[in-house]
């Protein structure tokens, strides 16, 4: 298999919003999601991808074939430190899941932005929190333990390591 991230132009958005659809749909059991009057859930600001120099979406692709999508940007959510980055949304379609495309993914992303990273997973998202574990683990080179927080009255586990030198922050 041939992963790649590709970073993605604005004629892309609406390829992107698909996925996000898809991603949506998964996470509305862990979080309070709802369809908005159009059947669609939505993302407010994926425009602003586009549009600001500390964003930046990606495409996923598996032998030139779309496999998910990755959202980040520069600036903490938890701590505010503004030169953070942060995995703000990552989907891999249900087909590529469980054959390391992901890993593999997050990886390629760590690897283009040097620095420091905040990885946040909702408690209640059991299986993302082990793939995070995993493929941060494997990154680093070592478990990186995540800290607790409580966002908007929901517990969110976070991660914080450096992906320049591959250490836990």
């Amino acid at each position: 298999m041939q992963i790649k991230v590709i970073a993605a132009t604005p004629d892309q958005e609406p390829v992107l919003a698909n996925l996000i659809e898809l991603y949506a749909h998964d996470f509305s059991e862990m979080a309070d999601l709802e369809l908005n009057s159009d059947g669609r859930f939505g993302y407010a600001p994926l425009p602003l991808y586009w549009q600001q120099p500390n964003r930046h979406p990606f495409l996923v692709t598996v032998d030139d074939r779309l496999a998910g999508f990755a959202l980040v940007k520069q600036g903490s959510e938890i701590s505010g430190n503004q030169n953070t980055w942060d995995v703000a949304e990552f989907f891999i379609v249900r087909r590529y899941r469980r054959h390391g495309v992901g890993k593999i993914a997050a990886h390629q992303i760590w690897r283009t932005f040097p620095g420091c990273w905040e990885v946040r997973v909702l408690e209640r998202n059991q299986t993302g929190l082990a793939f995070w574990n995993r493929a941060i683990a494997s990154f680093v080179g070592t478990p990186v333990a995540a800290a607790v927080s409580n966002i908007n009255n929901k517990i969110w586990h976070v991660f914080s390591f450096d992906s320049a030198n591959g250490n836990p922050n």
